[in-house]
This record gives structure tokens, sequence and C-alpha cells, in this order.
């Protein structure tokens, strides 16, 4: 029987396939220079079907009720364009390059005053509250019960002599469990990698030094605001 997309997915499937759609044509250059892949539009279709499989695979953590199923809606698109370009023979570091940019450039077409705007509810003390909750929560044996494929953080307050506003350790990570799961450990790092671009473009600066993909035993997203223009 053939898998089928969780109903909270498929409510917001016309969106990501957009994005999707949109992402591909900001790629479509750099995929014809750096890769060398002669046939552009045959890479597209298999990227979207590959992306039709990635739906059906994504797990659900609490739809609207939990802050990380925007991040799977946002970046699990990317692990279809993993696969496909691994596929077509592209390394790693050449997908990672090409994701990142692509990525930045999406996130660019919003304007400039959504984006700082969106960055600032981020940092904003109502928000460490939200967050402080929701990392107690995660934590809890009833949470991943529920959901066994969700993360699992912490809140981190900042210490004397700390230059960051507050931080988050991600002490088990979604995308770790969907890799390990699925076979897509060597492209997980490139996922990673992605978040730098989605706060920066938001006024935020991320510093992280340990990843869980990377072998650590947690991810140390430490986040402060960059100085305005």
């Amino acid at each position: 029987m053939a898998e089928t997309i969780h109903p909270f997915y498929e409510s917001h499937r016309g969106a990501m396939e957009a994005a999707m759609r949109h992402r591909f044509d900001l790629a479509e250059t750099m995929l014809r220079v750096r890769t060398h892949l002669s046939d552009i539009d045959a890479i597209r279709q298999e990227v979207m079907d590959e992306f039709e499989i990635v739906l059906t695979q994504m797990p659900y953590v609490g739809g609207v009720a939990s802050r990380m199923s925007d991040f799977f809606m946002r970046l699990m698109g990317f692990m279809a364009i993993s696969r496909v370009l691994r596929r077509h023979g592209v390394s790693l570091s050449v997908i990672g390059e090409i994701e990142r940019e692509t990525y930045k450039a999406q996130l660019l077409t919003a304007p400039e005053a959504e984006r700082l705007a969106s960055g600032r509810q981020f940092m904003s003390s109502e928000n460490q509250t939200l967050l402080r909750q929701q990392a107690a929560k995660s934590a809890t044996k009833s949470h991943q019960k529920d959901f066994p494929e969700d993360f699992v953080y912490d809140f981190v307050e900042p210490g004397p002599g700390d230059s960051f506003e507050f931080g988050i350790n991600y002490r088990a990570c979604g995308f770790c469990k969907f890799a390990a799961r699925h076979g897509d450990g060597e492209i997980l790092p490139n996922i990673c990698g992605l978040d730098f671009d989605a706060y920066a473009t938001r006024g935020i600066h991320l510093e992280r030094t340990l990843t869980l993909a990377g072998g650590a035993n947690h991810c140390n997203f430490r986040f402060s605001r960059l100085p305005s223009d």
C-alpha cells in the first residue's frame, strides 16, 4: 500500500510545492554552471517526484502547536534536492553551496521590513518566555512518547561575560532522527548549514560551534541581534 501524507502536511502541500518550484527556479542557473548536469528539466521533475516521497516521510510533531513543524515544512525539501543531486554524482560540498545560496535568495524575496520584524519578534522577551515553556515541554516523557520524532531542547540563559541574549541546546534533533531513519546521514550537515542565513536575513546573529550531526551530544545555538545599518 502506498504511503500517505499526514493530514497536517497535506493541508499545506500546495504552499510547500510552490516553495519548492520557486526554490528550483532560483537554483537553476547555479545547477547549470556548477553541476554540469545536461538535462535540468529532468532534474527538476526528479526533485519534485522525490519531494512527494519526502512528504510521506515527514514526521508529525504536533502541527501548529509545535514550533518545529515549521522547521520541517521549510527545510525538508532540501532533503529531496540533496538526494537527487547525490544520485547524479554531485559532490556534497557543491550541493551545500547551491542549497545555502538558493535558500538565502529565497529568504531575501520577502520584504526587509517583514524579515526584520520577524527577527525582533523571535528575540522578544515574550517569545523567550514561550521558548522556555516549549523547551520544558519537549523534554517531558509524555511529549516524547506522543512525538518520538520531535526535537528535545533546553533554553539557555546567558551567564556573566556572555555576549549572546539567549540560547537553545538541542539534545535531540528531528532532522537527525529523520536522516538516520531514511539513510540521509551524509547530506544532513548541509541542512544544518542553512540555519545561519535563516537567522541572518532576519537580523539575528547565530553562533554555533557544536552539532549533533557533527557528533556532539547537543547543538549549541546562541542568538544575538545583528547591528542595524
